[in-house]
């Protein structure tokens, strides 16, 4: 009997060992991605300043007539142009 507990003890403690090992993996996954999420929502809020400051500007510029170097402001953004007899098509 003694012998029984033995390896049931031996075969708990080798379980236990596994799942604190799988724990572990995922605590620094979980770590991983919450890195990377904060990264790119960083990165997110960088270009947003930098296209509103963009869009201040060339409003700035459209107002007054023309861009400060004597150029024209940039056209609006449209569409992709058709070649003429082509029709547009949804999938």
């Amino acid at each position: 009997m003694a012998e029984h507990d033995q390896q049931k003890a031996k075969a708990r403690g080798r379980a236990e060992a596994i799942f604190t090992a799988s724990e572990q993996r995922d605590a620094a996954v979980h770590e991983q991605i919450r890195k990377e999420r904060a990264a790119a929502d960083a990165k997110t809020a960088r270009l947003k300043a930098l296209r509103l400051a963009k869009e201040a500007a060339e409003k700035a510029a459209g107002e007054s007539g023309q861009a400060e170097d004597g150029t024209k402001p940039a056209a609006s953004k449209r569409g992709r142009a058709r070649k003429p007899g082509m029709k547009r098509v949804f999938v």
